[in-house]
């Protein structure tokens, strides 16, 4: 008698939060969680961090169970770094932990908080690979890639925070969305040069170029600092949400935008909202508004940027 074939697993949707080190992916994870949590959804958390100890939120999955960053320091000798690296190789020859850990959760929205070491997205295939795995198990993943806000404030550190966002949509191939983090602290270290949707829309590069030809440190790199920010714009794929996880709002904003990437607004799970099946049709978001509304909200008022007097001139 032929066996009949076994049923595929239901699909499932989820977010893997990913990004450098502060830049507030736990507290992501504890603010979308309450946050869907309001919406009623069902919401599981994933700890994938070895080296996240008192986390803020209740855990469904943790790592820890299976490997620890201490333990591997300790017993092989490893560096954090290293030993970072180790637990996700670990982790990857040990997918049918996950897998029954995962399993034991159906009809969920997943919250995957993922370590805070960069060349994991860039480099390292670990990670990549557990990723795709998921994927074979019908997960249907955003990558929220979160980044500090604050970061606009100084041009060098925005053109490497643009390759660092690139490199890693490029590597983890998954549904990305860029947020920039921590909105209200934006200008603490310092004032902007230009309005705040030249930053999230990554807009001409050349005028934070000639920002940074200002600088006599930086002018002797303005050859390499062109040839980066020419990468960055011929692939166009780089854009950022601005978020402040206290603001309900800019919350809904970022969950839109996933919720978009991953095609969740497209399933039935819950009610569609028309607003959103309408935006999602079109196959674009017109956040002029929103951003404006973010920059007045955050960002205070002064003198003139150097957009706004090169374009007075």
């Amino acid at each position: 008698m032929a066996t009949q074939p076994s049923q595929p697993p239901s699909l499932r949707f989820g977010q893997v939060v990913i990004g450098p080190p502060g830049s507030g992916k736990t507290t992501y994870c504890r603010g979308m969680q309450e946050f869907l949590s309001h919406l009623g959804r069902k919401v599981v958390v994933v700890n994938m961090d070895p080296a996240n100890e008192g986390l803020p939120y209740p855990c469904a999955v943790d790592i820890s169970e299976l490997v620890t960053l201490d333990d591997v320091m300790e017993g092989l000798k490893l560096g954090p770094n290293g030993g970072l690296l180790y637990c996700m190789e670990y982790l990857e020859a040990n997918l049918d932990w996950l897998e029954t850990k995962l399993e034991e959760h159906s009809d969920c929205y997943f919250l995957f908080d993922c370590p805070g070491q960069v060349e994991l997205y860039t480099h390292q295939n670990s990670v990549k690979n557990i990723f795709a795995q998921l994927a074979k198990w019908n997960f249907r993943l955003t990558a929220v890639h979160l980044v500090d806000s604050h970061y606009c404030a100084d041009p060098a550190k925005f053109i490497s925070v643009l390759c660092t966002s690139l490199s890693t949509m490029l590597h983890v191939e998954l549904p990305h969305v860029n947020v920039l983090s921590k909105m209200d602290l934006i200008e603490q270290y310092g004032k902007l040069a230009f309005n705040l949707d030249f930053y999230t829309d990554v807009m001409d590069l050349t005028y934070l170029l000639d920002h940074l030809a200002a600088d006599p440190f930086f002018r002797k790199f303005l050859k390499l600092n062109e040839k980066l920010a020419g990468v960055i714009q011929d692939y166009g794929l780089v854009s950022f949400v601005p978020l402040n996880v206290q603001d309900r709002e800019s919350m809904t904003q970022v969950l839109r935008t996933v919720d978009k990437a991953n095609g969740y607004c497209f399933g039935n799970l819950e009610e569609r909202n028309l607003q959103a099946m309408m935006s999602a049709a079109v196959g674009a978001d017109f956040q002029f508004t929103s951003t404006l509304g973010v920059q007045e909200r955050y960002v205070e008022d002064g003198e003139k940027t150097v957009e706004e007097v090169v374009m007075d001139l």
